[in-house]
């Protein structure tokens, strides 16, 4: 099976992904990731129904997966001789919409997930100075976040990043003492201490 990433949004698949989509015997994806594809499919598409039956898929057999399939993605489901194609993730829109440097940044999810291990983790990074891109979950969000860096101290820039590339992405900016607050569930976290 070959994974192709299609971005955040519209108009952010790259052009390995579009030929790689066109040359499908079959297409895979969520709702959002068939929707974003749309006009490169040229065979049948198929809503992913069972995930974990993904590595029985045919070798020329298309998986749509949303931003990057490495982050937090469907990349996950590859067997050793699958192709993944990278695309565009809500991390890297998110940083060029807000001039925010990968260099010193930790990607970490919650999403849809038990949310503890990813707050031991962002705690972790925070203390050794590092920025983060952070996939929420409802009950671990940007209040959470800004109550632990209150706790530990830190000074920071948190920005809530919802719907990149689509027409009513929004980005809003705080502090740890007036945290910007997402309207959607689905949103990236970015936090950029001040050093």
């Amino acid at each position: 099976m070959i994974v192709v990433g299609v971005g955040v949004g519209p108009g952010m698949l790259t052009e390995e992904g579009i030929r790689a989509i066109r040359k499908a015997s079959v297409v895979y994806g969520a709702k959002r990731a068939l929707e974003l594809a749309q006009e490169y499919i040229t065979c049948e598409a198929k809503t992913i129904k069972d995930y974990k039956s993904l590595h029985i898929l045919p070798a020329d057999a298309v998986v749509l997966s949303t931003g990057d399939p490495m982050f937090s993605g469907l990349g996950k489901f590859a067997g050793e001789k699958d192709t993944v194609i990278p695309g565009i993730s809500s991390m890297q829109a998110a940083c060029a919409r807000t001039r925010v440097n990968l260099t010193n940044l930790c990607a970490i999810t919650a999403h849809g997930r038990d949310f503890e291990p990813a707050k031991a983790e962002l705690i972790q990074e925070l203390k050794n100075g590092r920025n983060i891109f952070l996939l929420p979950e409802e009950a671990f969000g940007s209040s959470e976040v800004a109550e632990i860096l209150k706790e530990l101290g830190l000074e920071a820039d948190l920005y809530t990043c919802e719907n990149l590339g689509y027409p009513e992405e929004r980005i809003a900016k705080g502090t740890p003492d007036n945290p910007p607050i997402a309207e959607t569930i689905l949103y990236g976290l970015l936090i950029v201490q001040k050093r």
